[in-house]
């Protein structure tokens, strides 16, 4: 059996206890064996500025090799304002800089956007999906709008909610597809 499959998970909101990162961490441990889920932490980057293209911060450098690993990513993220956060932008920018170098470049992607709203931070998603056509991410066109994250998991941060469960479970199994079907070969 070939090793699983390595998704970095981008999630959209640096707060400790915040409902995407709970919700990545659920996404993880209900991943196949194919799919080995990591989140990529994006808290440490600094502001995009094109001045430090010539001499990136080891950070910048680090995070950008880690998802040029990358077979996948898996974006999880808040809605700000009926937009993306800035930190997630932020991360999309420091990873596609310098022009034509975008660690992004051809990773299967997908997007699951989480709010306490009932709208799922639809807002966000588009806006995210919007970038990643322009950055070459082949975004899986099943969506994904978790509203209500308020009252999926309980206080140690495990998800409680069945019907949420398996929608997940479902939603990993194309991504699985997707990504055999849109990453780059095997070496």
């Amino acid at each position: 059996m070939s090793s699983p499959r390595d998704v970095a998970v981008v999630v959209g909101s640096l707060r400790k206890e915040s409902f995407n990162r709970k919700m990545a961490k659920a996404i993880a441990a209900l991943a196949p064996p194919t799919l080995k889920l990591e989140i990529v932490e994006i808290g440490q980057l600094p502001l995009y500025n094109q001045d430090l293209e010539a001499s990136p911060t080891a950070e910048v450098t680090a995070f950008k090799e880690r998802i040029a690993r990358a077979d996948a990513v898996l974006f999880v993220t808040p809605e700000y304002n009926r937009g993306l956060p800035g930190v997630l932008k932020n991360a999309i920018d420091v990873g596609s800089r310098p022009y034509g170098k975008s660690a992004w470049n051809g990773k299967p992607g997908a997007v699951v956007s989480v709010s306490p709203g009932a709208i799922g931070a639809f807002g966000a998603n588009h806006q995210l999906r919007q970038s990643l056509v322009f950055l070459n991410v082949p975004a899986l066109p099943h969506e994904a709008y978790i509203g209500g994250a308020g009252k999926l998991f309980d206080d140690k941060g495990a998800l409680t909610s069945d019907d949420t469960r398996e929608f997940l479970k479902k939603f990993l199994q194309l991504f699985e597809k997707w990504i055999e079907a849109n990453a780059a070969p095997r070496a």
